[in-house]
């Protein structure tokens, strides 16, 4: 298995000897050894999977790397976390995950209304299995715990990703710039509940809803 390690905190090493791993398009950006590369199509895997993508736009154009040697990866400067898989699933959104285990299986998953994150609909992509995987965020990502006795309240432009058995509410009406006044266009937020890890980032993306 691919070994994940970090260089820094923007830049991820991948150590391989005879096995592979998928990566985003263009992030690689250094190698030592003989290695192979392939392109692929990321957000699901078989025809459900590119039925999905067609009708969601929840895809991410990846590379397959495999050999012998090191590969390093980074994207846009942007702060890389490692995440450890023991057969459960991670959520996580399409531009924030940068490189997995080939053994580890993706896809695309329906999550309601929270999916509201510009261009990435209301799908979400699932990594699943045991092994490694790597995901970006602006900035130094942060692990919050959900249990049923502390649900959590997310705005949609600073989640990442999320594991653990989680559910997940749409709530429309505030966001946290409502009380500030600052809020413009629809407000809404995140809710999760039940217990499970959350990642966010301390940047927020452009949402649909407008700026949170």
């Amino acid at each position: 298995m691919a070994h994940f390690r970090l260089q820094g905190s923007k830049v991820l090493a991948v150590d391989l000897a005879g096995d592979s791993v998928k990566a985003k398009k263009g992030s690689m950006v250094a190698y030592d050894g003989e290695m192979s590369f392939k392109k692929k199509t990321g957000g699901g895997e078989g025809l459900r999977g590119v039925v999905t993508r067609r009708l969601t736009n929840e895809q991410m154009a990846v590379m397959e790397v495999k050999g012998h040697g090191t590969c390093y990866f980074a994207d846009d400067a942007n702060e890389i976390s490692l995440v450890t898989l023991h057969g459960e699933k991670l959520y996580v959104e399409a531009s924030n995950l940068l490189c997995t285990d080939a053994a580890l299986r993706t896809g695309t998953t329906f999550t309601g209304l929270r999916g509201s994150a510009q261009g990435n609909g209301l799908f979400t992509t699932t990594v699943e299995g045991s092994g490694q995987a790597a995901l970006l965020s602006e900035g130094t990502a942060v692990v919050l715990r959900v249990t049923p006795q502390t649900p959590l309240q997310v705005d949609p432009g600073a989640y990442i990703a999320h594991t653990g058995n989680l559910k997940q509410h749409f709530q429309s009406g505030v966001n946290f710039r409502t009380f500030m006044g600052e809020s413009s266009g629809e407000a809404f937020q995140i809710r999760f509940e039940g217990d499970g890890l959350v990642y966010i980032q301390p940047s927020e993306r452009e949402t649909v809803g407008g700026d949170l």
